[in-house]
C-alpha cells in the first residue's frame, strides 16, 4: 500500500473571481506518496519565469556502470506512458514538457493518436473538456482546429453553459499531425512494443514495466492507457478474434499480471459502424448538414486559427425495413445472442439497442459524415451494429440514400477489460501501488476527450510524482475535468462513462469560453504554459475587463440604439441607460452594439461573446457563486487516511461497505458515494467534529503540561538559587 504524501488541492472557478480568494488557495493534503529523487544528470529550465526546476535523466548506479551494461541508462526514464491514444499522448506530452524523460510505448507507432470509431472532437460537455486541456497547455484542441472537415456549434438556442462545438475531423492528418508533435517533443521517446508486466520495488512501488520480448524500462512513474486493447477481442456476429481494434492486435498478460496484484477486472463493450464509399451514395434525397459560416475554435492560442474549406456531412433516418430486417436476425448479435455480457455505452447504443428500447419509435437519424478529404469512406454515425457481415450491406441498403451503397468496411463490437477507477485516487494515482496511473478507457470511459482530459492530468502528475513534488487534484467545481474524475473514482461505475453537461452541478461556471480564466494559470503554474502563450492569456483578460468597465460607464439617451433594443427586447429604454443595462436585456447580443457604433473594433469575435455572457448572466453566475462559497467548506473537510468505517455503527451497513471501498477523500467526495445517504454523511460529520475536539483538548493539554513543566523548573530554579544564596 502506497504511504502518504501530498496532493495540491484546486478550487480556480470563474474569472470572475480574484485568485486571491479562498477559494482558490491551494490545501496541501495527504494522497500519494512521493518517491525519493533519483540521481539526476542535468536539468531542464523552461523559459516560462518559474522557480522550480525539473530534474531529467536518471543516471545509472556506479557499480552498474562498470560491467559492461552499455546503453542501460537508455532503458531508465523518469516517466512511461504505455499506449499512444488519445490519453497516452496527452500524458507524454504534458510529462515531457514538465521536463521529465518520458518514454512512450505504443502497440502500432503508425496508430498512434489514431480515432478508430467516428473521427470528431467535441460535443455537448466533450467540448468543454477540449478547451480545459487545451487552456492547461494540451494538444488535442490545436490538432482538431488544425484538421478539421466541418464544425459546428450544438445548442445554440439555449443557454452558454451547454452550448458546445464540434468538430469533423480528417483521421488520417489528425493521427499524422499528432504523431509529428509527438516525435518532435524534446524529453520523449517512443518505442513499439506490448507491455505485459508491471515491475515493482521493494516497498511495492512501482519500478518500471516488462515488454512481450522480455526488455525491462525503468521509471519511479507509469501511466496506463490501454484503451480496448487490453484483452480485446472483437465480434461480427458470431465470429470473434482477439484485437484491439480492426486490424491491430489485442495486447495480452497485462490483465493477468494486474489481477495477480490485486487490482479487481471487468470488462466493457462498444462498438463502431461500417464505412461506406462515398461515391456510392446518392444524395439527392438527403438533407444536407453544413458547418457554421462563423468557424468557432477548440484552442485559445489564436496562431491555430486557420479557416478551411468545410465538408458537408447528410441525414438519412432508418425504415421500417431497417427494424424489420434487425428484429428478425437479433439472435445473430453478440448481445441479444448472448455471447457478449460486457456493457456497452448507453448514450451511444448500437442500432439494435436502439430498436429494441425505442419501439415506439418509428424511424431514428443517421448521420453520414466524411472520414478524410482525400478518402472515399464515410461514416455511417448512429449505426453501429453486431451482426453478421452477410446481414450488414443488406442492412445498409434500407436506408434512403444508401440503396447502391458499397461498404467499404464492416461493423464490429468490440469487448475488452478494463479497471474500475475507485481504486485509483483523484490525482489518478492507483490507491494500491504507488507511481503506478491509470488514463482513458481502462477507467471506463468511452470518447477520445474523456481521455484526453485524463491523460494531462495523469502526466502531470507522474511528473511530479518522479520528481517528489504533490500532486495536483482537479476538484469537480473547477472544471469538467474534475467532474469527471471525481465521478469516475467515487461513483462504482459499470458500463462506459460519457461526460455530459448535466452531471456538473456548477456547469453555468464552468463554461467553455472560461476555461482559460479557471485553468490557463494553472497550466502556468505547472510549466506547461509558455511566455507567448501567457502573454496572449494576459492581454485578452486585460482586454475583457477594460471592456466591461467602459460599458458600465457610456450612458445613451434614445437614438436608433435605444429603438433597436426596445425592438427586440419588448423592454422600454430609459435615459441615460448604461451600454451593460442594455446588454443585459433578453435577445439582445453584442453585435447589436457593434451594428450602431457601440462595440469595440479591438476584440476579437470571441472575446465579445466572453463580455455579453459575463453581463448577461452576471446575476445568475454571482447566485451560484454564493451557493458554491456556502458549500465548499463543508464539502472539502478531509476525512482521515485511517478512518475504519466498519466501527461507526451509526453509518448504514451499505455505507459502510461502499465507503470501506472506495475510501473517499473528502465529505463531498463521501456524499457522491451510490449508498451513502444524508444520514451516513452526517454521522460523518459528527465524527470528524468529535476527532477535533479531542484533538483540541489533547492539544490543550499538552500546552497546559508544557507550561506547568517550565514553571516547575523555574521554582526549582529560583529556589536552588535562594538555597545557594543563603
Amino acid at each position: 500500500m502506497a504511504t502518504p504524501a501530498l496532493t495540491l488541492h484546486l478550487s480556480r472557478v470563474a474569472r470572475h473571481w480574484p485568485f486571491s480568494s479562498p477559494l482558490f488557495k491551494p490545501v496541501l493534503y495527504p494522497c500519494a506518496r512521493i518517491v525519493p529523487k533519483l540521481p539526476f544528470r542535468r536539468r531542464v529550465v523552461f523559459s516560462c519565469n518559474l522557480s522550480r526546476r525539473f530534474t531529467v535523466a536518471a543516471s545509472i548506479s556506479p557499480d552498474l556502470s562498470n560491467t559492461g551494461n552499455h546503453g542501460l541508462d537508455d532503458e531508465r526514464y523518469d516517466v512511461i506512458v504505455v499506449g499512444g491514444g488519445h490519453a497516452g499522448c496527452e500524458a507524454a506530452l504534458a510529462s515531457a514538457r514538465l521536463g521529465a524523460r518520458t518514454l512512450l510505448l505504443t502497440l502500432n507507432i503508425d496508430r498512434i493518436a489514431w480515432q478508430p470509431c467516428n473521427p470528431a472532437v467535441g460535443g455537448p460537455a466533450k467540448s468543454q473538456l477540449v478547451h480545459e486541456v487545451d487552456a492547461l497547455g494540451g494538444e488535442i484542441g490545436k490538432i482538431a482546429d488544425r484538421c478539421y472537415l466541418q464544425k459546428r456549434i450544438l445548442n445554440t438556442s439555449r443557454g452558454p453553459a451547454v452550448r458546445a462545438l464540434r468538430a469533423q475531423t480528417d483521421k488520417r492528418e489528425y493521427a499524422m499531425q499528432m504523431r509529428e508533435i509527438v516525435e518532435s517533443t524534446p524529453n520523449l521517446s517512443i518505442r513499439e512494443a506490448m507491455v505485459t508486466d508491471i515491475l515493482l520495488g521493494k516497498n511495492d512501488d512501482i519500478e518500471g514495466v516488462r515488454t512481450f520480448f522480455g526488455m525491462n524500462f525503468y521509471a519511479p512513474s507509469v501511466i496506463l492507457t490501454t484503451g480496448t486493447f487490453m484483452s480485446g477481442k472483437i465480434w461480427v456476429g458470431r465470429t470473434s478474434m482477439p484485437a484491439g481494434r480492426a486490424g491491430e492486435s489485442a495486447s495480452l498478460g497485462l490483465t493477468e499480471n494486474l489481477q495477480r496484484l490485486g487490482f479487481e477486472i471487468d470488462r466493457l463493450k462498444t462498438g463502431t459502424p461500417a464505412r461506406v464509399d462515398r461515391r456510392t451514395v446518392d444524395y439527392s434525397g438527403l438533407e444536407p448538414q453544413h458547418g457554421d459560416e462563423e468557424v468557432g475554435w477548440f484552442s485559445f492560442d489564436v496562431d491555430f486559427h486557420v479557416e478551411r474549406e468545410q465538408m458537408c456531412c447528410y441525414l438519412t433516418r432508418t425504415t421500417k425495413s431497417t427494424h424489420q430486417l434487425i428484429r428478425e436476425n437479433l439472435h445473430e448479435t453478440p448481445t441479444y445472442g448472448g455471447w457478449v455480457e460486457a456493457k456497452g455505452p448507453r448514450y451511444c447504443p448500437s442500432i439494435e439497442d436502439k430498436i429494441v428500447r425505442f419501439k415506439d419509435k418509428e424511424s431514428h437519424q443517421i448521420f453520414l459524415e466524411p472520414e478524410g478529404r482525400n478518402v472515399p469512406e464515410l461514416y455511417v454515425q448512429g449505426f453501429s451494429t453486431g451482426l453478421p457481415e452477410r446481414l450488414q450491406l443488406p442492412l445498409l441498403r434500407t436506408l434512403p440514400g444508401l440503396e447502391n451503397c458499397s461498404m467499404l468496411r464492416p461493423a464490429y463490437a468490440v469487448e475488452y477489460d478494463y479497471l474500475p477507477a475507485h481504486q485509483c485516487s483523484r490525482s489518478l494515482m492507483t490507491k494500491k501501488i504507488g507511481g503506478l496511473f491509470f488514463s482513458g478507457q481502462i477507467n471506463g470511459t468511452t470518447g477520445y476527450e474523456e481521455a484526453a482530459a485524463q491523460g494531462i492530468v495523469s502526466g502531470i502528475n507522474a511528473a511530479r510524482h518522479a520528481d517528489g513534488k504533490s500532486l495536483i487534484v482537479f476538484e469537480r467545481e473547477s472544471s469538467y475535468i474534475g467532474t469527471l474524475i471525481d465521478d469516475l473514482v467515487t461513483k462504482d461505475l459499470r458500463e462506459p462513462y460519457r461526460m455530459l453537461t448535466s452531471r456538473s452541478e456548477h456547469r453555468l461556471l464552468l463554461r467553455s469560453d472560461n476555461a482559460d480564466s479557471r485553468l490557463t494559470p494553472l497550466g502556468r503554474e505547472n510549466g506547461l504554459i509558455d511566455d507567448r502563450r501567457w502573454k496572449l492569456y494576459q492581454d485578452k483578460q486585460a482586454r475583457i475587463s477594460e471592456e466591461k468597465k467602459r460599458l458600465k460607464s457610456v450612458r445613451i439617451s434614445g437614438g436608433d440604439l435605444s429603438a433597436n433594443v426596445t425592438s427586440l427586447s419588448s423592454q422600454p429604454v430609459k435615459d441615460f441607460s448604461t451600454l451593460e443595462s442594455l446588454l443585459k436585456k433578453p435577445h439582445v447580443e453584442y453585435k447589436v452594439l457593434d451594428k450602431h457604433g457601440y462595440g469595440n473594433e479591438m476584440l476579437s469575435r470571441v472575446e465579445k461573446e466572453c463580455v455579453e455572457i459575463d453581463i448577461k448572466y452576471e446575476g445568475f453566475i454571482v447566485r451560484q457563486q454564493n451557493q458554491l462559497q456556502q458549500m465548499v467548506h463543508q464539502q472539502h473537510k478531509r476525512l482521515p487516511e485511517d478512518l475504519d468505517y466498519n466501527a461507526i455503527t451509526t453509518l448504514s451497513l451499505e455505507a459502510r461497505e461502499k465507503l470501506s471501498k472506495v475510501r473517499p477523500q473528502t465529505i463531498g467526495q463521501a456524499s457522491r458515494v451510490g449508498g451513502v445517504n444524508p444520514a451516513d454523511i452526517t454521522a460523518l460529520l459528527i465524527i470528524l467534529e468529535a476527532n477535533r475536539r479531542i484533538a483540541y483538548q489533547e492539544k490543550r493539554l499538552q500546552l497546559l503540561n508544557a507550561v506547568k513543566t517550565d514553571t516547575d523548573r523555574h521554582v526549582s530554579a529560583v529556589s536552588l538559587k535562594e538555597t545557594n544564596s543563603s
